[in-house]
């Protein structure tokens, strides 16, 4: 619960609370919420929890783990809105909102690549590798190799950290810079490397750790 400030779990506690309470106010499921919090320790916690999981740390009926459950995947659903072809890049933000809640459920690290064409639309996105709890090996071939049959004109990266702090880590900002290079060789932009963490995201472009042209800001 250490990730979490105080306006964060009162409002998780509020949201569960009237989801297991069938919208009502429910003391029995209030404590159920707190419960629920205290065990798994955070939202992403319960998330990632089963239904049988939640019923037993809860101690709720089948049916109040069974709402509380559905709620979540249905949020996950809702949150899942990834580019389609042919849409624009235009933020970082923007992009971890569209893609975050993919990481939600993950122990290792997945290393994306979105490839776009020269007005920064996408053609398509890749997944170039899952790696280990905490690192992803990435080589520049694994990712043009497909790019240039993609004839991508620029390229974006995406990983996530299972720790949850978006923070880069000397490996990933050797590997950006092995790939910025290589991408310069072959004509081809690196417009940004974005860091997944739980509520927050690290942008390589918008630290000013690539040299960009302006249209690629958070």
């Amino acid at each position: 619960m250490a990730q979490l400030n105080h306006a964060d779990c009162r409002e998780i506690l509020d949201l569960m609370s009237k989801i297991m309470g069938r919208g009502g106010e429910s003391m029995a499921a209030h404590t159920a919420s707190r419960r629920l919090l205290h065990h798994f320790g955070s939202a992403k916690g319960i998330a990632e929890a089963s239904l049988e999981e939640i019923r037993k740390a809860g101690r709720v009926t089948g049916l109040q783990a069974k709402s509380l459950y559905c709620a979540i995947k249905l949020g996950r659903h809702l949150c899942a809105a990834p580019f389609q072809a042919g849409e624009r890049f235009s933020n970082s933000k923007e992009l971890y909102h569209r893609y975050r809640s993919r990481f939600y459920s993950t122990n290792r690290e997945h290393f994306y690549s979105l490839h776009l064409n020269s007005k920064n639309r996408l053609i398509r996105e890749v997944l170039v590798s899952i790696g280990s709890l905490s690192t992803s090996v990435v080589h520049p071939r694994e990712v043009f190799a497909p790019a240039v049959r993609d004839s991508a004109a620029a390229l974006i990266f995406f990983h996530n950290h299972p720790s949850g702090d978006p923070t880069p880590s000397n490996e990933d900002k050797d590997c950006t810079q092995r790939l910025v290079q290589a991408g310069q060789i072959l004509g081809i932009r690196v417009l940004d490397h974005i860091v997944f963490g739980y509520s927050g995201y690290y942008s390589f472009s918008d630290s000013g750790q690539l040299n960009l042209n302006s249209e690629v800001r958070g």
